[in-house]
């Protein structure tokens, strides 16, 4: 879910990014330089970014299995004796 936003987010960065260069122009944006809202965008693009890659993981290495602790004793006297992938 978080990485639909993240691309939600990105492509909202790119529209802003697009007013703040005047490619789409609104009177309302008229008093505000054009390289704060570009600025704004490119800031949103990056959160989402960083956003759809945090819920994928990025590049993890794959691990194929974990290492589990094999005990020996009970209780408070336990002691690992090795490991076993699992």
């Amino acid at each position: 879910m978080k990485k639909v936003v993240g691309y939600g987010i990105a492509v909202v960065g790119l529209v802003v990014m697009t007013l703040g260069f005047n490619i789409i122009e609104l009177e309302f944006l008229k008093g505000i330089a054009g390289n704060y809202i570009a600025g704004a965008g490119i800031v949103l693009i990056i959160v989402g970014v960083v956003l759809s890659l945090k819920e994928s993981g990025g590049r993890k290495m794959k691990r194929d299995k974990e290492e589990i602790p094999i005990y020996e004793g009970v209780g408070k006297k336990r002691k690992i004796v090795g490991y076993r992938k699992d």
